[in-house]
């Protein structure tokens, strides 16, 4: 067996500066040197790989384990569910409907900055919600460049947007994940998350529109903003105060879209604002029967992975339901049984669940078999023929994905992440000011929410009760900031290239939106500092 260690230099900050070498390497040759997505990453793999054997210590046949459980998770789930989206949105297209989607959405208004607030916004967050994973930024990305945005546009609104949903993708797992973790009452975590989180959820229709056209747009288009704003937040933090995080994405997307819709009915805004002064589109009469037909996929989708997501399902595939022989765990070879965690005396378990039922991109495939059998339109030819297209399209983001969870995993198992985290939280009563970027970095290098949460919400409880500071304050904090690197990650990105057509261009998506992460998160990072000087220790809450 070997035991890691997260100082191996002897200096806990030259230790963390050392690790943090591939993830800083990574950035510059995508922002500065400008290099495609998938050569960088194979320079930070290779500077990953002399990181963890030197001076880290891990030995060779662990750095291959933890690299092949990277490849494997990017095949599955990941890839899965992002080729299962983009197929489904695919044969919305063949079949015509998504030209009526696209219709009905300009009938609503042709102006882009109440189409955003329409799709990346309140569709998005409904997507969120109910599949997470990367589905809204792959569908409302290409949903915008069908209505004439730019592509680089359309990629950043997304991404950007998401900040406001990020936090409870798919039935609020990441909040469920770190009050488990963190072990923290789930429903107080949910109310920090309101303190915490809440303010940037109401500014971002606002930002979404002042990205598209500065301070005039948000003169012009206030009432509706603002209407979205207040609406989307205050059903969000009851949700969240009064029931939990399950449906803090659902609800208030279906509300957003609501409010679009009725406000629209008797409201719109002094100036059309078309991108780039395109042309207005010309409204088109449609019959509400076919507008309900067209977006009958998306309907279709949400109900089936709602049923995916509830309990009762769940339990079926559990380790003790009637269905768990359809679950298969796949030990990692030099990972299982022969890493030691920093600090403890067991060695890991880390295993890849094969879930050919119960996996969200299951629930998207029956959705598209649903949506095929009720779309005349389509024939065999059209569905084989989607399926090839969407996979020539998506594999370069596939394997840049792959090459970044390597670079993740072995960061993870070598004690390398552990070890950045480990010294920001030395840095005593001012770690909350930090909290946040530990959450930014996990789901920089994870792709994942929930996976930053698994890496670092004990930490973050661990170091509140040392210093006096709520726990489920700083759980929330590491939430927080995961969601704001959610524009940034690379798996995140890659997605919104392979969505809008910039395959080989990743670069011009980050270096776009790192300024939007990098914002919100100095906000939360301050915002959590004023609150752990306000807020109560919290001394009941139990951590383990």
């Amino acid at each position: 067996m070997w035991s890691q260690t997260i100082d191996p230099v002897g200096q806990l900050w030259l230790s963390a500066l050392i690790a943090v070498i591939p993830i800083m390497v990574f950035l510059l040759c995508l922002v500065v040197v400008k290099m495609k997505g998938i050569t960088a990453a194979l320079i930070a793999v290779g500077l990953e790989i002399i990181v963890a054997i030197w001076p880290f210590g891990m030995p060779l046949p662990s750095v291959a384990g933890a690299g092949l459980l990277g490849i494997l998770t990017a095949i599955w789930p990941i890839a899965y569910i992002i080729v299962m989206a983009v197929w489904l949105y695919k044969l919305t297209v063949a079949s015509g409907r998504f030209d009526i989607i696209r219709t009905s959405i300009s009938g609503v208004s042709p102006d882009q900055r109440v189409q955003v607030l329409l799709i990346s916004f309140g569709f998005g967050a409904f997507l969120e919600g109910a599949a997470g994973f990367g589905v809204p930024i792959a569908i409302c990305a290409a949903l915008l460049v069908q209505l004439g945005f730019k592509p680089v546009k359309a990629a950043m609104l997304s991404l950007v947007a998401n900040v406001a949903a990020g936090a409870y993708g798919a039935i609020g797992i990441p909040v469920i994940v770190g009050a488990q973790v963190g072990d923290v009452e789930l429903m107080a975590l949910s109310a920090q998350m309101v303190l915490v989180l809440q303010l940037v959820a109401l500014a971002t229709p606002f930002l979404l529109v002042m990205i598209l056209d500065g301070w005039r747009g948000v003169r012009e288009t206030w009432p509706i903003t603002l209407a979205v704003s207040v609406g989307y937040s205050a059903v969000q933090a009851g949700i969240l105060l009064t029931l939990g995080p399950e449906l803090a994405d659902i609800l208030p997307g279906l509300i957003a879209m609501v409010i679009v819709f009725v406000v629209c009915r008797s409201w719109k805004p002094r100036n059309i604002y078309r991108e780039g002064g395109g042309e207005i589109p010309t409204p088109v009469k449609q019959d509400f029967g076919d507008v309900v037909v067209a977006w009958s996929p998306f309907y279709i989708l949400t109900a089936v992975i709602f049923v995916w997501s509830i309990p009762w399902f769940k339990s079926l595939f559990a380790a003790d339901g009637p269905l768990a022989w359809l679950v298969y765990s796949v030990p990692i070879p030099g990972v299982t049984g022969v890493i030691v965690p920093a600090g403890s005396d067991e060695a890991t378990t880390a295993a890849w669940a094969f879930t050919p039922v119960n996996a969200t991109g299951t629930a998207i495939l029956i959705a598209i078999l649903i949506t095929f059998f009720t779309t005349p339109q389509l024939s065999v030819k059209d569905l084989g023929q989607q399926f090839i297209g969407t996979i020539r399209e998506l594999w370069k983001p596939i394997v840049l994905i792959a090459l970044i969870l390597v670079v993740a995993n072995i960061a993870n198992y070598s004690g390398g992440s552990a070890s950045i985290g480990n010294a920001l939280a030395g840095v005593g009563l001012i770690f909350p000011l930090f909290a946040p970027i530990i959450g930014w970095f996990g789901v920089f290098i994870t792709g994942s929410v929930v996976n930053n949460n698994t890496l670092f919400a004990h930490l973050q409880a661990v170091t509140a009760q040392q210093i006096g500071v709520d726990p489920t304050l700083l759980v929330a904090a590491n939430t927080a900031g995961g969601t704001a690197a959610k524009l940034v990650s690379p798996q995140s990105i890659a997605i919104a290239a392979g969505a809008v057509g910039l395959i080989g261009r990743e670069g011009e998506i980050l270096r776009s939106t790192i300024k939007y992460s990098l914002g919100i998160l100095a906000f939360i990072c301050v915002w959590v500092m004023l609150l752990s000087l306000v807020l109560p220790a919290g001394a009941s809450v139990a951590i383990g």
